[in-house]
């Protein structure tokens, strides 16, 4: 405490006189006057929103609130690796990007991100034994035979009978041996568009069966044509294998799948869908996670938690597999099964679903159990246990690697809505079971379903789009945009009309924006030492900087308004005009500083998004990675320079001529600097009032496809006048030829027919009839006024003739 003269006097006990006291007390007065005055927090005007996210668990918006602070830990269900990744894989893995994205570099949480790869599963399996058997079967034909064309036959017979008859009404079903004979009338059903649907409402992949039978069946009747004709090459025999890919390998597959011992078969399949993937994901932009896991790396996990399962209760052995007791595990006071989506119990088709293809449903004590360990047979792969060797069942591969990775609690778990039962649900009872809790997961976060054109993608529907093949037709930021447009957990149809609508649009106006700003901002760089007197900073630049604010807050709420990037892109979008409307009424006198500081944000955030192409911070999207080193001065400046250089000489070589036509010229070479030299290195000058162009960096693609369009609908024009000119051109001289008759010769023949007139006077002009009597009054005025017409047109056609001999003799 600082010891103040008044500090000393009271401390000291002394009793001073009232002089004293009062001189004192003037003293207290004076330092007390020295103190600073109470200060109060100033009243909140708004509150701050809070992050809400919309929960599976409770179907409503619920806050986001971390188990360790700004630490938030989040498994997403990866794929299973056994074939190209499709557009719904684009529509899960980039939202999910997104909603990565928004946590981390919007919300600023530290988020640790696992995924994982599903490297063994029954449809692995198959498709790898089916594979690896084709492979062999097509490696061992030298030549085309009445063996294997009976072999395919074969294949193909059973084909029909097991699937192309699950679409089919009974009348109609084939039995073993009439399949070929029975194969017109079901040819005529299935392009019969009335009773396809039918077939389809039995059977949703019946088009597809049907393409691959019939396929293979002109391939059958082809390959009997050739041997008939003693054509019996290596070549022809690949031709019917080829074409029969899809039956063949099926029917393989059923015959030789215990024969397939070599587990590296499997593991080759997966790891090479797995790295493409991976790849599909980095053309995507989307983030790789900060922890990937495979479940061939975690099965000793596996056998562990299993065993911890049993040991809590919740699990039991049959034939060497172990199964999850759901109904021990749903009478447990501490737990429930299905937490997501408790309706689906009971449904027998779900449940089938995400038990696999390979798996038997014997010895269980509910049909809502499902597989922890799955005892393997001849033809999988296997890895020892306790129970014998087996290999994992599909739900408990996440609940392993999510809490090796996480422990035992999740902030978030994601994944597509197809998954919450029984997928997820399955996840979250077997990991409670295990760790004994009540919560494993607070937030789970579901995709919506991806349709095509309005239908669900599917290879039988023939709308299955790869990421390669869509990637072809869009680019990464266009299909992110796609997405962003709609919210992450609702259906998405996508549909060219979008594509080319919504998204091309707001791609388009996102561009310019950013063209046009740099462009300003290029220009007042240049005359950035030089002040006109004024400071721009009145209502319009005040109510500019107001709405950037109210933007970032718009921003923000609906961000915390669980990820609602449509009414985020809208809010941006709406900033973007009022932007362009300042620019536009400010002309030159535009305050740069805050439209940069406006377009900077913007270029922020929609890089936060993933919508940039590499981490730049210039105004803009952000461009591609150039790499390390130096820039090349020489490759960066020369195809400019001798632009300019090829201006000079040109505009000095006119100057020096001194033409009648000089300044004409250099004009014309200024509209081709513009119009075309520049255009190929991606400058655009735009021409401004004031004789000074507004300089634009543009993708050069960009310029000639609009200098393109500029050039067709000028000649478009042109070509629609000169059609007009033509028009009239031909009518005139149409009307001329019609005056090459004189109008004295003009009712005679041949000109009128034979014997319609009898008597004419010295002009030509008719007096009697052909049956000799006069005309009357009104065919006199009838033919006067023919005759005063045709006297005119005859005129203007001999002044016609004169002026072409004229021409014809200069």
């Amino acid at each position: 405490m600082i010891r103040t003269p008044v500090n000393i006097i009271v401390r000291s006990g002394y009793r001073a006189s009232a002089p004293h006291r009062r001189s004192v007390n003037t003293l207290k007065d004076a330092v007390m006057a020295l103190r600073q005055p109470a200060w109060h927090p100033p009243p909140r005007q708004i509150d701050q929103p809070v992050l809400k996210i919309f929960n599976s668990l409770t179907k409503t918006k619920t806050e986001f609130i971390p188990i360790d602070g700004s630490h938030v830990k989040w498994y997403n269900c990866g794929p299973t690796v056994y074939d190209a990744s499709h557009m719904g894989h684009a529509r899960n893995y980039v939202t999910q990007d997104i909603l990565r994205r928004i946590m981390s570099d919007y919300f600023g949480y530290d988020v640790h991100f696992v995924m994982n790869i599903t490297d063994i599963d029954d449809k692995i399996i198959v498709r790898a034994r089916q594979n690896y058997l084709f492979s062999q079967f097509r490696n061992s034909a030298t030549a085309l035979s009445a063996d294997l064309l009976s072999q395919v036959s074969e294949a193909w017979g059973s084909y029909v009978r097991e699937n192309v008859s699950k679409g089919l009404p009974d009348e109609e079903k084939p039995s073993r041996g009439d399949e070929e004979i029975r194969w017109p009338q079901i040819a005529g059903l299935a392009r019969d568009q009335s009773r396809k649907l039918e077939c389809l409402k039995r059977d949703e992949k019946f088009d597809m069966h049907f393409t691959a039978a019939d396929r293979t069946l002109a391939a059958i009747e082809a390959a009997r044509h050739a041997l008939s004709a003693n054509q019996s090459s290596g070549n022809t025999a690949l031709r019917l294998i080829d074409e029969s890919r899809d039956i063949l390998a099926s029917a393989l597959d059923k015959k030789l799948q215990d024969t397939v011992t070599d587990q590296s078969v499997f593991r080759s399949l997966a790891a090479y869908w797995e790295g493409r993937f991976f790849k599909d994901m980095e053309r995507l932009r989307v983030r790789y996670p900060d922890t990937v896991t495979r479940v061939t790396e975690y099965v000793p996990e596996v056998v562990e938690f299993v065993q911890g399962i049993i040991k809590n209760g919740y699990g039991y052995e049959f034939e060497s597999s172990v199964y999850f007791d759901t109904g021990a595990f749903d009478s447990s006071d501490r737990h429930d099964y299905a937490k997501l989506e408790p309706w689906s119990k009971g449904n027998r088709e779900l449940l089938a679903e995400g038990e696999g293809v390979l798996s038997s449903t014997s010895g269980r004590r509910s049909a809502s159990d499902f597989a922890l360990w799955k005892a393997s047979k001849p033809g999988e792969p296997s890895w020892p246990s306790p129970w014998g060797p087996g290999r994992p069942g599909w739900h408990i591969e996440c609940s392993v690697m999510a809490s090796a990775i996480l422990g035992d609690r999740l902030d978030i778990h994601s994944g597509g809505i197809d998954l919450a039962f029984p997928h997820h649900d399955n996840e979250m009872a077997q990991s409670e079971a295990y760790h004994e809790c009540g919560a494993w997961v607070n937030y789970f976060i579901h995709t919506g379903h991806l349709h095509i054109e309005g239908l669900k993608m599917s290879k039988s529907l023939k709308n299955f789009i790869t990421i390669d093949e869509i990637l072809q037709r869009f680019t990464a930021r266009q299909l992110r945009l796609a997405f962003l447009t709609q919210l992450w957990n609702a259906k998405i149809d996508f549909s060219e009309s979008m594509m080319t609508g919504e998204v091309k649009s707001l791609e388009v106006t996102f561009n310019n924006f950013f063209t046009n700003v740099r462009a300003i901002i290029s220009q007042a760089r240049a005359h950035e030492d030089q002040s006109d007197g004024e400071h721009h900073h009145n209502d319009a630049e005040r109510e500019l900087m107001k709405s950037l604010y109210d933007s970032k807050t718009a921003f923000r709420v609906a961000l915390c308004d669980s990820f609602n990037t449509p009414e985020a892109l809208k809010v941006i979008r709406d900033l973007v005009s009022r932007i362009n409307i300042y620019i536009n009424s400010s002309g030159r006198k535009a305050n740069v500083s805050v439209v940069e500081q406006s377009a900077t944000w913007i270029g922020d955030m929609l890089r936060m998004f993933g919508l940039g192409e590499g981490q730049a911070s210039e105004i803009g999207w952000g461009q591609e990675d150039e790499g390390a080193g130096g820039v090349n001065r020489e490759e960066t400046l020369m195809p400019y320079l001798r632009i300019l250089s090829s201006f000079r000489d040109g505009v000095r070589q006119l100057a020096i001529a001194k033409n009648d036509d000089a300044l004409k010229e250099i004009l014309k070479l200024c509209d081709k600097l513009r119009d075309d030299d520049l255009v190929s290195l991606g400058v655009a000058l735009d021409d401004q009032e004031d004789g000074k162009a507004l300089v634009k960096l543009v993708s050069p693609a960009e310029l000639i496809k609009a200098r393109e369009e500029k050039r067709l609908k000028l000649d478009a024009q042109a070509a629609k006048k000169a059609a007009a000119a033509e028009e009239v051109r031909q009518k005139r001289l149409a009307k001329i030829e019609k005056g090459r008759v004189p109008p004295e010769e003009m009712f005679r023949p041949p000109n009128v027919p034979e014997g319609a007139y009898i008597r004419w006077d010295e002009c030509g002009f008719p007096t009697a009839t052909g049956s000799g009597e006069d005309l009357s009054k009104n065919q006199q005025k009838r033919a006067r006024k023919e005759w005063d017409a045709q006297k005119k047109l005859h005129e203007e056609f001999l002044a016609w003739k004169k002026e072409q001999e004229s021409v014809a003799g200069s």
